[in-house]
């Protein structure tokens, strides 16, 4: 790989990521209540639908967590799709049954943040690939706070929301897992595990100064 290509790759990484913690820092509204839509038991069935297919892209947390599991460098990153869903639906049913206290808001959201910082140590091998599946659970458990108290129907179709935006994220970024690994190389790879980590540990700060 040329020098130019590897100074692009890391251009992009580094602008996406600052993108990202600019959205953070604009506020909590943005990146969990996507559409301005009423929350709880006053969502119909189609605000469910596109609430679900909304929240875990435009929260930047949870969009870089999923999109991070690219360049990971999982050996079968096709195979990790359905049980990282499966853990991120069981997360958001969690959140049905035990609602995280709203004092308790601003640990949730830090510790979400942290993924990140999760995700570049596992990329850089210092931790084992199986803790993305209790981290993608917690993502799952926050999103599932903004529909808390709605009725079956639109609970039912936020969840299907959630299913069709993270597995169509995580079928990509799986597909494109070896190309991404391979213009990267080992130092891309390290560089991008730093960003991530840093960029976790910024929102993290945010959330809690918040």
């Amino acid at each position: 790989m040329t020098s130019k290509r590897i100074i692009r790759l890391f251009r992009g990484l580094g602008v996406f990521a600052v993108a990202g913690l600019l959205l953070a820092t604009a506020g909590p509204a943005v990146a969990h209540h996507p559409f301005a839509m009423p929350e709880g038991g006053e969502i119909n069935a189609l605000q469910g639908l596109l609430s679900g297919i909304g929240h875990p892209l435009l929260g930047p947390d949870h969009l870089l967590f999923l999109l991070a599991i690219g360049f990971i460098g999982l050996r079968r990153p096709m195979a990790w799709i359905l049980p990282l869903l499966a853990f991120a639906l069981g997360g958001a049913v969690l959140m049905q049954l035990f609602p995280l206290p709203t004092s308790l808001e601003p640990a949730g959201e830090a510790l979400v943040s942290l993924s990140l910082l999760v995700e570049g140590l596992i990329a850089l091998n210092f931790i084992p690939a199986g803790l993305l599946l209790p981290v993608i659970g917690l993502h799952g458990y926050l999103l599932g706070g903004a529909i808390v108290g709605a009725e079956s129907t639109p609970l039912l179709t936020y969840f299907l929301g959630l299913l069709i935006a993270q597995g169509a994220l995580l079928l990509a970024v799986s597909l494109g897992s070896k190309r991404l690994l391979n213009a990267l190389g080992d130092q891309g790879k390290r560089v991008a595990a730093g960003i991530w980590i840093g960029v976790g540990g910024a929102f993290a700060w945010a959330a809690l100064v918040a």
